[in-house]
């Protein structure tokens, strides 16, 4: 098991008891922890053997929002918004929820960052600890 594989089972490993995905819920939880990278890296592996499959775009589309993040933590406001705007036409195929995710909800928040980094021209990073988006299940 190479150690990137190992990183993974070790950030999805304790949902293995759950309904949904252990690598969609390592997926929000990495996510929630501003780990965006890793989430990135989790949600991948179940991406990669469907994405020509019903979850496809909307495993995609997740990817797209993790990447966008990991851009604003490295001021790349502009390649950011790119990422943002191609999560959000992948997720909108999905609405109003999929895998007990709001993305009505979502696709706002993900309209409300593109337009922050827009209105600013892409010179200003709106992203703090303290402002980034969660993604809770519904209940």
């Amino acid at each position: 098991m190479s150690r990137k594989q190992q990183r993974i089972a070790a950030l999805v490993d304790e949902y293995r008891a759950h309904d949904l995905n252990r690598h969609y819920l390592g997926y929000l939880n990495c996510f929630n922890r501003q780990l965006f990278y890793e989430a990135h890296e989790v949600l991948e592996h179940i991406w990669l053997k469907d994405k020509h499959g019903p979850n496809g775009p909307f495993y995609k589309g997740l990817i797209q929002l993790a990447g966008a993040f990991v851009h604003l933590q490295r001021n790349h406001a502009r390649p950011a918004a790119a990422l943002l705007k191609l999560a959000l036409a992948n997720l909108k195929q999905y609405s109003p929820q999929h895998e007990s995710l709001d993305l009505d909800w979502l696709c706002r928040v993900i309209a409300q960052w593109l337009e922050k980094l827009e209105q600013s021209q892409f010179t200003i990073n709106p992203l703090t600890a303290e402002n980034a988006p969660r993604l809770d299940l519904l209940a």
